[in-house]
């Protein structure tokens, strides 16, 4: 069941003379995750609401800290940061699900015989990104195939695609809507586990957050910023092939690979990941809320402000929110 907060629509459009000057923080560099913001940027739709958007660039700092700290009054965020750094404390809420479902996948080369089935996977080198997500996920994965959920990991960043292409690891994690189409680009078959399919909850793997304060203190303004931006969602779930040529334009040289731009802008619509059928783009999911936070609260990955691990499962109901949607 979808959480719906039932609200009057509120247009669009400021006052001309308004010209609210926010930012939203990048989660990552540049990518088919960002395009309902650079479309709506680019579209004008922006400054028809009387928002004079700044989209900030990646840095070291994540976009949750930036959001938190309300050096950005929103951001993308990636869900399982998200829920961590919400189990602090951290001022944000969750205001629109960019995508619907996980796009995540567990991943291995394509000519390995001796990997049929997760409870292979015992024993053998994980590729990892350094999160404690990583471990409760790939295990949880491998126990409910039957295994006992050991393997060896090896912390190796972006370079993990490049060590599983040359068999020096064996498995890894990836975005399918992004390095797994790479994949199919650069004629590197894979095979894959979906998390889904071995007991790990579907969840929306990318939210817009908004600073929580702020959001409270602004709410026409934060209403005006997140139909905009919705509706650049639903232009390019819509209209893969000019959102992905709007989001190179407008990235100016950032995004070298237009071939994979396009192919992940119809990997995102294909796979039904914007919007569920019958549904507005960006409505955020109670049920997908509740069984992440609790997946993520019983493998012991969400720490409280005093940094100790969660001992009773937290209220998210204050942690998202669809009210500034549009709903219709």
């Amino acid at each position: 069941m979808k959480h719906v907060v039932t609200a009057a629509f509120i247009a669009l459009a400021l006052p001309a003379t308004a010209q609210e000057k926010l930012s939203v923080a990048l989660d990552w560099t540049p990518n088919t995750n960002h395009v309902g913001l650079y479309v709506a940027q680019s579209k004008g739709w922006f400054e028809d609401a009387g928002l004079d958007v700044d989209i900030l660039p990646y840095t070291d700092t994540s976009s949750g800290t930036l959001v938190a700290a309300g050096v950005a009054e929103f951001g993308i965020l990636s869900a399982v940061g998200f829920h961590t750094q919400r189990a602090t404390g951290a001022d944000m809420t969750a205001v629109m699900a960019v995508v619907q479902h996980e796009t995540g996948r567990l991943v291995f080369n394509g000519d390995r015989e001796d990997i049929q089935r997760p409870a292979d996977l015992d024993g053998m080198i994980y590729a990892g990104f350094g999160s404690a997500w990583e471990d409760a996920l790939i295990s949880t994965i491998i126990r409910n195939d039957g295994g006992t959920g050991a393997f060896d990991t090896v912390t190796l960043g972006t370079s993990a695609y490049e060590a599983l292409a040359n068999g020096s690891v064996d498995f890894t994690l990836e975005v399918s809507t992004w390095e797994g189409v790479n994949s199919v680009l650069l004629d590197r078959p894979q095979r894959a586990f979906r998390y889904a399919d071995y007991g790990v909850p579907d969840q929306h793997t990318t939210f817009l957050g908004g600073n929580g304060t702020w959001l409270t203190e602004n709410p026409e303004t934060a209403t005006a910023f997140v139909q905009a931006a919705q509706r650049g969602y639903a232009f390019a779930a819509s209209n893969p092939e000019e959102a992905a040529d709007i989001l190179i334009a407008e990235t100016a040289g950032m995004l070298t690979n237009p071939e994979l731009v396009r192919a992940s802008m119809e990997a995102l619509v294909d796979g039904g990941y914007l919007q569920d059928a019958g549904e507005p783009v960006g409505l955020i999911d109670d049920g997908k809320i509740a069984d992440i936070t609790q997946f993520l609260f019983e493998a012991g990955i969400m720490r409280g402000a005093d940094g100790e691990v969660l001992d009773a499962m937290p209220d998210v109901a204050e942690w998202y929110t669809n009210e500034y949607l549009t709903l219709k």
